[in-house]
């Protein structure tokens, strides 16, 4: 069966290795542009398309599907697509050049957390199991009908980015699972049924720290933010991104976004009990230890957070 591989960030590329291990034929890869990089801003292939050149495998960039890049397409002669965060929509036109359609992999329990940030949203709203679908893909939003899944908790030190790096291996073992199962004529396709939730990307604004919520919302909002977009909080006109934190049930005197030193302990107030504060990055510096941090501050007593 000729594949089309279409993916971008570096989360996808486990899927395209294992389709390659598996031994399908990948007849091209389908990556956005090169993007400006770092602070020198240099013009960098996409992690996609880096590992496409790795593997041997011819590459088209395109920043959307028009129609050259649709006829590009066609020029491959596909049997199938498989989608992995390729970052643009995907027109009918294109949808209907491979006879499998287009089989993309998303990285929650449709309907819920349909978009472009389904794992961190799952973070952010406390639940404790989330997963992957492989799914057909329609011109509506993560709407098309369900191949297979899979389930993964969420563990209590789970961050955005260390379930999505999980996630992007046993999700790579299940697309290559459905792609299987329609190159032998056994797969089968269910309508999405439940609860419609929706994951839009995440904006610097969503990092925004709010002590006022309960110290577990605190929580859930620190790790699904972190490494992107970042938690961040205010001190003064100043910007501190914050790491995960630790829960402190233990401690309730003080109110919300309160700093205090105690023990070698950098703790801060919520809407419930406080956290414990592990790691922050002062504007302009580098990460480092809270404890460090507050070394370098003139003073602690009566500060706080926003």
């Amino acid at each position: 069966m000729k594949v089309l591989f279409a993916g971008t960030p570096a989360v996808a590329i486990p899927s395209l290795d294992a389709l390659v291990e598996a031994g399908f034929d990948v007849v091209g890869v389908l990556t956005r542009p090169d993007a400006p990089v770092g602070r020198k801003r240099v013009l960098t292939p996409s992690p996609v398309a880096q590992r496409a050149r790795e593997l041997g495998l011819p590459v088209l960039h395109a920043a959307k599907v028009d129609e050259s890049t649709t006829q590009a397409i066609a020029a491959l002669q596909p049997d199938v697509a498989a989608v992995v965060a390729y970052g643009a929509l995907v027109p009918q036109a294109a949808l209907d050049v491979p006879v499998h359609g287009w089989i993309n992999l998303h990285f929650s329990l449709l309907p819920a957390w349909r978009g472009a940030a389904p794992v961190q949203h799952a973070i952010l709203a406390g639940e404790e199991v989330t997963g992957a679908s492989t799914f057909l893909l329609e011109k509506g939003l993560d709407t098309g009908p369900v191949f297979d899944t899979l389930t993964e908790p969420i563990g209590p030190a789970d961050t955005g980015s260390t379930l999505l790096e999980r996630l992007s291996h046993s999700g790579a073992a299940l697309l290559a699972r459905t792609l299987a199962a329609i190159d032998a004529g056994q797969a089968t396709k269910t309508p999405q049924q439940g609860t419609v939730s929706l994951a839009p990307k995440l904006t610097l604004q969503d990092g925004h720290i709010d002590w006022a919520r309960p110290a577990e919302a605190v929580d859930w909002r620190i790790r699904g933010v972190t490494a992107e977009p970042g938690a961040w909080t205010e001190l003064g006109e100043q910007r501190l991104k914050v790491g995960p934190v630790l829960l402190r049930p233990d401690v309730t005197d003080l109110e919300p976004g309160a700093l205090r030193v105690l023990d070698r302990q950098v703790q801060v107030g919520t809407g419930s009990h406080a956290v414990q504060l592990q790691q922050v990055q002062p504007a302009g510096k580098k990460l480092m230890q809270a404890t460090d941090w507050v070394r370098g501050l003139a003073q602690t007593e009566g500060v706080v957070l926003k």
